[in-house]
């Protein structure tokens, strides 16, 4: 027996029998069997002179041994043909190879079926990677008992996918398994985790679905690769169990959709060295004891991580698009980012507010439900029915400027914190249709306690104490046994609403019925202050009918505070008087009976009396005219104080049934969404054939006149800091459209003349009257053909079909616009240049001609050449002629605002410092009319800006009536 050792280590062992037959001959005959199969090898190739194996040899064992085959006294028991370049298919019988241990086929051109490797159960290593099988047979894995390495990397098993067989589980010696690139789908399995000898797993590039299988808790492996599913959104749920994972050296988790929170126990894995979690949902804090790890690579980009930017001991550490609060490593969070990220732990980190709330300021970004006062500090937060769980933290008592927290109907559970009751300014706390456990702490005269809904609170809920009692009702009974109380009336619509002298309102907190009791007493007690106060309701409801109604409405003035802490500090505004006025329920269109005649309540938002708009626009004088578009006139107008509002009427001439349904839906659509960046309507009126809109002034006007006519305007043109900012706005109110507002709505119109601007130039979308709602946000919608030329997606012009990528589509024309300074469409122009999607694309991948072609108002300097391409490169992307090339909104604010954040040049005259509260009007409804949100926004007194005309072919019969 001869043994020796090749280059890869692998034991080569020579046996042959020795005879003698008069002299000693050397002869080794190769079993039949193996010798045929060697045969069938060669012959199925396409190219078998690679092996080198001589053509009439009946001897492969040798001596001399056939190349690359390698065995055990007249058994083959090793084949080594890596990287020969061998074409063609395997003999579908080489599992008849029994004494086979080791096979090294990778790095060739084989293809076809791969034979079963079911009994070869002296098989200790398998090399098939990197060729181009097709098909692996369900029964390939069955008998492998021995089996140590199985490497079936990049081959395309399967087309339509197919998932590892369970009798792999008895290969208990296994301790490399990979398959990359294979066309694995469903879960992983749970075996896996169970294997005892388990040390590489390598399944990436396949569609691998589910979670990390519990089985894998306190495993042994030390390589785990899962990333990048080649299909779907790959593998789903927390990454706990790697935490125990105590011999991991290698950890790929990257493009799969893992959520939840990195977590603590990270920080043990002291041999982990390659750690890449980029491009999942992870979320909340990083742990400390990630940081110091030292580890050689470390990728954390594009997830949903929040709070400060740790100091990593990592020799490369990238954490890229993630919402953290601060950009620079060890820099801490503000106080109330920090309160507010508390809250967010306690629920798990809900994705729908980690994508959102980024940032060092919750006041001045888009943190969605959270609402502030003008000092920046937060004074609500508005999270009712956002389907969060978990606890409510303590934390949120370092808010000290609270004025309302709403956490209605959700799934939270737990103790209300008694540090609440420590909120000076706290006015309202609604926790109703939630599952809190009692206590209910006690909180001072004039917060209003909301507990509806609450199984655990309703039974021990103190009733009747000086401060708190339940419902309109006076205590009943101070007996610890619950009693059952009559049904309590719903608060009214205003019940949130600030009182006109200021005056907190009467305490209360109200809660379900508790359950019956046999307390005659209490029973009694019941009854007669049921009768009693019976009695005051029907004294009232007389006095009431005893008054005399007057003949006409009369104006009456509504005070609002404009900042909460400052009750000097106010604005009025005259309303109709009759308050059913402002009882009508969403999505309906009520006449009232009292007030001016003919007028109507759409969606429950302030009716303003006709008389009191004509007064503030000097009987809408021509003098007044801030613009013109398809709905008509728009005026700017004049309160007594000096807050300007700007008034669109319609006028009557075009009052039909199309623009009747626009007034409707834009009066609709506006108060079901509010956000700092769309439009904000103050109120309307309808007065026999006069149809008004009143919305807050925005000074600078419309985008497009910046851009297209700012000379003749005798404007300064915009900066690139100033045009960056305006497209983040409008992106981030065109997102909560699409995606964070309780419906989907598609805006149909974003053009440069429905983007206006404040005194700060930052922009608000305005003209909501095509809006369409979309009830599922992954399919279309058929409608008549609206919008504007130069801006519609070629799909929604070909099928009248819509989705929300029409609307991605238009931002991407904004966005040229921002970069050229030339309109959507100008006939004035050449032909090569007049439509400008098309002309942009031809120009935008080559840095020069794109540069050569960016807004000579820009007056470009090479300092943002490198920011001007990224917007260039998002504008190509939001106009792919397929819409499902266009990324979503969300994507392309998180786009813009990299940019926004990563070009900063001083600009004194730039320099934005929040909204001028010095402007009465518009700021007066952030402390009253806030919805979920808390977000609110301006308005439109330019609604058609500068139209181009018609483009050339298109029908005569084709009008610009008809495209609105």
């Amino acid at each position: 027996m001869i043994m020796d050792f090749d280059s890869r280590g692998v034991v080569v062992v020579y046996l042959c029998t020795f005879a003698v037959i008069l002299v000693n001959v050397v002869f080794c005959v190769t079993n039949p069997n193996d010798f045929k199969i060697l045969n069938d090898f060669r012959n199925g190739l396409k190219n078998p002179e690679l092996l080198q194996w001589p053509s009439k040899g009946n001897d492969p064992c040798g001596p001399p041994a056939w190349p690359h085959v390698f065995c055990s006294s007249d058994r083959v028991t090793q084949i080594q043909v890596q990287s020969l370049g061998l074409k063609g298919p395997l003999p579908q019988n080489l599992n008849e190879l029994d004494k086979l241990q080791n096979l090294g086929l990778q790095k060739n051109g084989f293809s076809g079926k791969l034979p079963t490797f079911s009994g070869l159960s002296e098989l200790k290593y398998a090399y098939l990677d990197w060729n181009q099988f097709d098909t692996i047979p369900a029964d390939f894995f069955n008998g492998l008992s021995s089996v140590q390495v199985l490497a079936l990397d990049n081959n395309p098993f399967n087309k339509s996918g197919w998932s590892i067989p369970i009798e792999l589980q008895d290969s208990a010696q296994l301790t490399e398994f990979s398959c990359t690139s294979c066309n694995i789908v469903g879960p992983l399995p749970d075996f896996f985790g169970k294997l005892p000898s388990l040390t590489a797993l390598k399944l990436s590039y396949n569609s691998l679905t589910g979670e990390i299988p519990e089985s894998f808790r306190d495993s042994m492996i030390q390589i785990l690769w899962l990333n990048n599913p080649i299909n779907g959104g790959g593998m789903t749920g927390p990454i706990d169990i790697i935490g125990t994972m105590d011999e991991l050296t290698s950890l790929w988790l990257q493009g799969n959709s893992f959520n939840g929170s990195i977590p603590d126990t990270i920080g043990d894995l002291a041999s982990l060295k390659h750690l890449n979690l980029n491009g999942n949902k992870l979320v909340g804090l990083i742990p400390e004891g990630l940081a110091n790890l030292d580890l050689e690579d470390l990728d954390l980009n594009n997830n949903m991580l929040m709070g400060p930017i740790p100091k990593f001991r990592a020799a490369n550490a990238t954490y890229s698009s993630n919402s953290f609060c601060q950009s620079t490593p060890g820099a801490p969070c503000a106080p109330q980012v920090n309160a507010l990220l508390d809250l967010l732990d306690g629920w798990n980190y809900p994705s729908q507010l980690a994508s959102k709330w980024t940032g060092n300021d919750p006041c001045a970004g888009s943190w969605f439900g959270i609402t502030c006062n003008p000092k920046g500090q937060v004074t609500i937060v508005n999270l009712q029915k956002k389907n969060l769980t978990g606890a409510l933290s303590p934390s949120l008592a370092n808010l000290d400027s609270l004025l309302e927290v709403h956490l209605e109907g959700n799934s939270l559970h737990g103790p209300i914190p008694a540090n609440l009751t420590e909120l000076r300014f706290l006015r309202l706390l609604d926790l109703s249709g939630n599952n809190f456990d009692p206590p209910l702490p006690k909180f001072r005269d004039g917060v209003k306690v909301i507990t509806d809904g609450n199984a655990h609170l309703v039974a021990n809920v103190t009733v009747g104490t000086p401060s708190q009692s339940i419902g309109p009702f006076p205590p009943l009974s101070h007996s610890p046994k619950p009693s059952k109380e009559l049904p309590l009336k719903s608060p009214s619509p205003s019940d949130n609403r600030p009182t006109l002298s200021g005056t907190p309102p009467s305490p209360e907190i109200r809660s379900g019925s508790s359950s019956d009791s046999n307390n005659k007493k209490t029973a009694i007690i019941v009854i007669v202050s049921a009768a009693s106060a019976a009695l005051i309701l029907l004294v009232v409801v007389l006095a009431f009918k005893s008054r005399k109604k007057p003949k006409k409405a009369a104006g009456t003035t509504v005070i609002h505070p404009k900042d909460p802490f400052n009750k000097d500090d106010i604005v009025k505004i005259t309303v109709l008087e009759d308050p059913m006025m402002y009882t009508a329920q969403s999505g309906t269109t009520n006449t009232s009976s009292g007030g001016t005649e003919g007028t109507q309540v759409i969606d429950g938002n302030l009716a303003i009396s006709t008389q009191v708009l004509r007064k503030v626009t000097n009987n809408f004088a021509p003098e007044n005219e801030l613009g013109r578009g398809g709905f008509g006139v728009v005026y700017k107008g004049e309160l007594e104080h000096g807050t300007h509002i700007a008034v669109k009427r319609m006028e009557s001439a075009i009052i039909n049934s199309k623009a009747l349904d626009e007034f409707q839906a834009e009066i609709a659509v506006l108060s079901k969404v509010r956000h700092r960046h769309l439009v904000l309507l103050l109120g309307y009126s309808i007065e026999g054939n006069e149809r008004l809109l009143v919305y807050e002034y925005m000074s600078k006007g419309a985008l497009s006149r910046h851009l297209f006519r700012w000379k003749s305007l005798n404007l300064e043109p915009l900066s690139w800091v100033k045009r960056l900012n305006i497209a983040l706005d409008v992106a981030r109110g065109m997102e909560y459209l699409h995606n964070l507002a309780h419906q989907s709505f598609i805006h149909r119109d974003l053009k440069s003349s429905n983007i206006l601007l404040d005194d700060g130039f930052r922009a608000k979308v305005s003209d909501f009257g095509l809006v369409k709602l979309a009830p599922d946000k992954e399919r279309s919608v058929a409608t008549r053909l609206a919008g504007t030329f130069g801006y519609l997606a070629p799909e929604y012009a070909v099928t009248g079909k819509v989705t929300t990528k029409i609307d991605v589509f238009s931002f991407g024309v904004v966005l040229m616009e921002l970069v050229t300074g030339l309109a959507a469409l100008d006939e004035q122009r050449s032909e090569e240049t007049r439509y400008l999607v098309e002309w942009f694309w031809q120009i935008k991948s080559n840095k020069g001609n794109l540069i050569a072609s960016v807004d000579p108002a820009l007056d470009a300097k090479e300092d943002i050449h490198e920011s001007i391409c990224t917007m260039a490169e998002l504008a190509g992307h939001c106009t792919a002629r397929d819409p499902n090339h266009r990324p979503d909104m969300s994507h392309v604010v998180n786009v813009l605002g990299q940019l926004v954040e990563t070009w900063k040049p001083f600009e004194e005259s730039d320099k934005y410092e929040g909204i001028d509260y010095s402007l009465p009007l518009p700021e007066m409804l952030k402390d009253w009319q806030h919805e979920d949100t808390g977000d609110f926004t301006g308005t439109s007194q330019d609604s058609r800006g500068s139209i181009p005309a018609k483009p050339t072919g298109f029908a005569d019969s084709f009008t610009s009536n008809d495209a609105r």
